[in-house]
């Protein structure tokens, strides 16, 4: 993998302090909610997620397993325990989105019980998008319909790999023939557009032809949407205890650089664009709800485990089933405390950078400008002009045309700050480091 030139001394040990122009306004009320459904029929190997394994062997019919229940009513006590004293009036929701675990292994009877506490206690857009995350072997044609008719309007599939021994390799409880028979059920679903493929690269023994292959077959199946994630090695999990990052089976740096470089090619010459570092979409189908992440806009969370980000303040339910017992009946009870974060001014700056130079729009610099004011704009572009020379970043003008020149003399030109594609979204860590030890030296 390329490295990076390394950036002025003067940004790397600046002593100006962050001072911006004037409290940022308070920030809007949510209208988006993240709903966490745990069940999963086994933990992948990767996964260090909160989940809870039904059995490898388990239906997807789950119609009366106890466990799934008595979690939904948990579920919707807390929804309803839950606080709307925003700084603003409140918003109905206009996105949705059912993540875990495994959701589709969750009756739909029971998707229907959360979706009307949603409404009833936050209201619900009639445009809303209504996302839910699906494995195969999870559902049949019956139990999608079923959904839709609820409301659900966006699937996510998650495929993960095309090859029999990746699947079996990373602990998938589903096939490749699973796999197939949830693509035909998903396209052949009436009133059902917008879905959405997962894969992962770099995994145990994944070669580039593999990695191509797999590529292939999501451009065949022509998801609206394709979300391509790079294995983490996370403690804690299988191949936490049985890999290092970076050594054999795994692929080497510059090998998940190529798989990274391949799939930007693959999917961008199939007309997907790709808008965010792992999302790409045909035009008009970016995921509204992911993009509130991105945006850095407020959002609920419900359910184990699951994050909020509501009036400044990011705070998380606990991971475990009894201990997240015990903060819904506190909720209940009006005695809970959050332990949120509040972020100061720097932390949401640095907060905006991070998720905005995470896609393809980039960071808008007048609006930043305007919150935390224009010297730290200069700031970030002097750091980052080593990297406009190498081609890691580029600047553009209103119009999102690539600003030539020295951007100091032009600097009023410079309206958006963004990584190269697939370049300097490879190393966008390292680069969003270099902005941060700008806003925070």
């Amino acid at each position: 993998m390329a490295s990076l030139p390394c950036p002025p001394t003067a940004c790397r040990n600046s002593s100006t302090k962050f001072q911006p122009p004037s409290p940022p306004p308070p920030p809007p009320p949510p209208a988006s909610a993240y709903i966490h459904l745990p069940f999963c029929r086994k933990r992948c190997h990767y996964c260090d997620f909160p989940i809870v394994a039904l059995g490898s062997s388990h239906p997807y019919d789950t119609t009366d397993d106890p466990r799934i229940t008595n979690y939904t009513h948990l579920l919707l006590r807390e929804i309803n325990a839950t606080r709307t004293n925003t700084n603003t009036h409140s918003l109905p929701l206009q996105t949705i989105f059912f993540g875990g675990g495994t959701p589709s292994l969750v009756p739909p009877h029971l998707v229907s019980k959360i979706l009307n506490t949603l409404h009833s206690k936050f209201g619900i857009v009639q445009n809303a998008e209504i996302s839910i995350e699906m494995d195969p072997g999870t559902f049949d044609a019956q139990k999608l319909d079923d959904l839709v008719e609820l409301g659900v309007n966006r699937v996510s599939l998650g495929v993960q790999a095309f090859q029999e021994e990746l699947l079996r390799s990373c602990g998938r409880a589903h096939g490749v023939r699973e796999v197939y028979e949830a693509i035909d059920i998903v396209t052949g679903c009436r009133g059902l557009e917008n879905w959405s493929m997962d894969l992962i690269s770099s995994l145990p023994h994944q070669t580039e032809d593999m990695w191509a292959e797999s590529l292939k077959c999501v451009v065949d199946a022509r998801p609206v949407h394709v979300s391509v994630y790079d294995l983490q090695v996370e403690q804690g999990t299988k191949f936490g205890k049985l890999y290092e990052p970076g050594e054999f089976p795994l692929p080497s740096d510059i090998q998940s650089a190529n798989f990274y470089k391949m799939a930007s090619e693959s999917l961008g010459n199939a007309g997907y664009s790709h808008y965010e570092i792992s999302s790409y979409c045909k035009s008009g189908h970016e995921c509204r709800h992911n993009l509130t992440y991105w945006q850095n806009k407020p959002f609920y969370g419900f359910g184990l485990g699951s994050a909020s980000y509501i009036d400044g303040n990011r705070f998380s339910r606990p991971r475990r089933m009894n201990d997240y017992m015990d903060y819904v009946k506190k909720l209940e009870d009006g005695t809970i405390s959050h332990n949120a974060t509040s972020c100061e001014a720097k932390d949401m700056a640095m907060d905006v950078v991070m998720l905005s130079l995470r896609t393809a729009t980039g960071l808008d610099v007048k609006s930043f400008s305007r919150s935390f004011g224009e010297y730290l704009v200069d700031s970030i572009c002097k750091a980052f002009e080593p990297f406009v020379e190498s081609g890691h970043v580029v600047f553009m003008d209103e119009e999102k045309v690539k600003v030539s020149g020295d951007w100091f003399e032009n600097g009023n030109r410079v309206s958006f700050i963004r990584l190269s594609d697939p370049d300097g979204f490879l190393l966008s860590n390292e680069l969003i480091s270099i902005a941060f030890r700008v806003i925070s030296p």
